[in-house]
Parts: C-alpha cells; sequence; structure tokens
C-alpha cells in the first residue's frame, strides 16, 4: 500500500539535505546528485509503507544504488575527458544542504578528487561508513554483500584515501586570510610574496575539458605554478576581472568573474601557512 502523499513528503525532506550529500559526493555533480535525490523521491512515492522497517535506512539504500549505477554509466565518459577531471564546485555564500552534519572537511575538493581512485562500490561504502556513520549491517543490505565483506571493502578503501590524503588541521578564517594574501600578491603581480604562498612541492590541477586553454596534467612544484600564475596575469587579465572570496564546496575558495561571468573557482589545501595544492574548475559547463 502506498503511503500518503503529504507524509511521504515530510520524512523525504527531513533526510533530503542527507541523500544529496551523499549522491554529490559519489558523482560530483550537482546536476547528477539533483536528479538522484529526485529519483529516489519519485521511488519513495510509489513505495509500500507497510513493507518498509526504516525510512532513513530505505532512502540511504535507495540512493546508494541508483548513485553506484549511475557512476558506472559515467565511468566511460570520464575515462574520455579532456585534461584533469574536478568535481562541479558547489559555490555559495552559505553552508552546503548538509553542513548540519559537520561534513565541510568530507565535501573538499581535496576529498572529492582522492574518491575518484575508488570504484563505485568501494566509494559508496566508505562514505556510508566513514562520512555519514552508517552501520556495517545498512551498508551490506545496500550493497547486498556480507557485512564481512562490506568491512573488507571499507578497510581497503580507507587504505587507498587516507593514506594519500594530507591532513591539516586549518580553520576556515585561516584558510581565508591565506587566499586573500593569495589574491593580493595576483592583483599586484607580487612574485616573491607568491613563491611564499607556495610550499616547494605544491600541484596545480586544472579542469578544463577541453573548453578552455589548461595545463593538460597537473603541474608540480613551485616554479611551475609560479610561472603559470604569472602568464595568466599577464596574459589574460581583463578589465572587470576581479577575485572574490567564497564557499567553495563547504571551505573557503576563490571566484574569478569577468564581469557577471564566473570564469573559475579556485580551491586550495593547506597547512595554514602555505598552500600545498590548488584544484582550479575552469570548464565552462561546470560553472553555468
Amino acid at each position: 500500500m502506498q503511503q500518503p502523499a503529504e507524509t511521504a513528503s515530510v520524512e523525504f525532506e527531513r533526510l533530503r539535505g542527507r541523500l544529496f550529500g551523499l549522491a554529490y559526493r559519489m558523482l560530483g555533480s550537482r546536476a547528477e546528485a539533483e536528479d538522484i535525490v529526485q529519483e529516489t523521491y519519485l521511488r519513495w512515492h510509489q513505495a509500500d509503507a507497510s513493507r518498509i522497517d526504516s525510512v532513513d535506512a530505505w532512502l540511504v539504500t535507495s540512493a546508494t544504488r541508483l548513485a553506484i549505477d549511475r557512476l558506472r554509466r559515467l565511468e566511460t565518459e570520464r575515462r574520455a575527458y579532456t585534461g584533469p577531471w574536478l568535481p562541479e564546485p558547489i559555490v555559495s555564500d552559505t553552508p552546503p544542504p548538509d553542513q548540519q552534519l559537520d561534513l565541510a572537511e568530507d565535501l573538499s575538493m581535496a576529498f572529492l578528487t582522492l574518491l575518484e581512485r575508488l570504484a563505485p562500490d568501494e566509494r559508496a561504502a566508505f562514505l556510508l561508513h566513514d562520512v555519514f556513520d552508517v552501520g556495517y549491517g545498512a551498508i551490506a543490505r545496500a550493497l547486498d554483500r556480507s557485512e564481512a565483506a562490506c568491512r573488507q571493502v571499507v578497510h581497503r578503501a580507507r587504505e587507498r584515501v587516507r593514506g594519500e590524503r594530507k591532513r591539516f588541521d586549518v580553520s576556515g578564517s585561516a584558510k581565508a586570510s591565506l587566499l586573500r594574501q593569495f589574491r593580493t600578491a595576483i592583483e599586484t603581480r607580487d612574485e616573491q610574496r607568491l613563491l611564499e604562498l607556495f610550499a616547494p612541492d605544491a600541484t596545480w590541477t586544472a579542469d578544463s575539458g577541453g573548453r578552455v586553454s589548461a595545463s593538460p596534467q597537473p603541474l608540480v612544484g613551485i616554479d611551475r605554478i609560479i610561472k603559470l600564475v604569472l602568464m595568466i596575469r599577464d596574459k589574460y587579465w581583463a578589465t572587470g576581472r576581479v577575485l572574490e572570496l567564497a564557499t567553495v564546496n563547504g571551505e573557503p575558495g576563490i571566484l574569478i568573474r569577468d564581469g557577471d561571468r564566473l570564469t573559475a573557482t579556485l580551491s586550495i589545501a593547506t597547512d595554514g601557512g602555505r598552500i600545498h595544492a590548488v584544484y582550479a574548475v575552469v570548464n565552462p559547463d561546470k560553472l553555468a
């Protein structure tokens, strides 16, 4: 028996932010995540309420399975992608949809980029357990595996992600302060200050999708990065171009605008004193 529409909507809205957060971390695309949430919503309205023991588990399981299927279909497309692939940025003046879960760090570009190394099932199991605090029993039901198998999947995924992840205990205000210094150094073309702001082995990853000019491979090393920044400053700086601080994927970032048009988002990984990585999204399809 289908549940009353009003009751179903209230129950669903209670978990909408959580479902979006899961789907976005799985797919790295706001549009794709919203599609998953909408499809979950339609299935929820058609579900037999008498056969559902836990609303939360049913919705999370449905969204997880839909996201896994969607990610598998997207894998071929992403393998053919021109240059590095980065998630579609979430740009806002307000916290992300699931900010109440205190997960901003696990929404960052640095973290989501590492998730790309995981297979769809691994990604789902790892996110459900380590980010959303879902128990192994529920994960086993979502993935249609045994609990023991899910424990192994999560362990392997954690080793792959956490082992390569630089974790810095940096406050949002400290990151914002560093970004303001970076912005000033670019605007004034202060090469010496730029050299002071980057770690020697820093990386710069730009996602253009082949739509605009960008390095086809991540740049490694401070000298190459400073050369790139100054080249962009000298060659492409336009009248009306502004760099402004904003919230990008739940943490301080920089938006580059030409008038009303958003041309890039910059996110960083930092220890609070120097920049260790820059993630630049310049693909106009991801900035619309």
